[in-house]
């Protein structure tokens, strides 16, 4: 089975080809919105697309929170290095090994050596 990823804008389009070389759907943001939107706009489009956001952005854990919100899944990059080559095969095995709990309303917190899951809502 394969998710289907919204990369947010603070990530390198080069995700969009690593994820796809995995196995997802995948598109960044300024494929499909307006790279000034706010974090909410993108969260609104995940939602509504059914996209799971990809992100080095503390802010969207902070919305879920905020809103206690059951979705969109987020997977945030805790990482210095956050290009694919660096942290990629970390955020793909956490894909993988997360994917019902992300189907599902999830967020994952990836670094190179450790992953958390918190289920939505929190």
């Amino acid at each position: 089975m394969s998710l289907a990823l919204l990369v947010d804008m603070n990530l390198s389009p080069d995700w969009v080809a690593f994820l796809q070389g995995h196995g997802h759907t995948a598109v960044h943001w300024s494929a499909v919105g307006d790279p000034r939107a706010l974090d909410t706009d993108l969260v609104a489009w995940a939602r509504a697309n059914g996209h799971v956001i990809l992100t080095h952005d503390l802010d969207f854990g902070a919305i879920l929170a905020q809103t206690h919100a059951a979705g969109p899944s987020v997977v945030l990059v805790r990482s210095q290095d956050t290009l694919p080559a660096a942290i990629g095969p970390a955020v793909a095995a956490s894909l993988q090994q997360c994917e019902a709990d992300l189907l599902a309303g999830a967020l994952v917190v990836v670094d190179v050596a450790h992953r958390r899951v918190r289920i939505l809502p929190i």
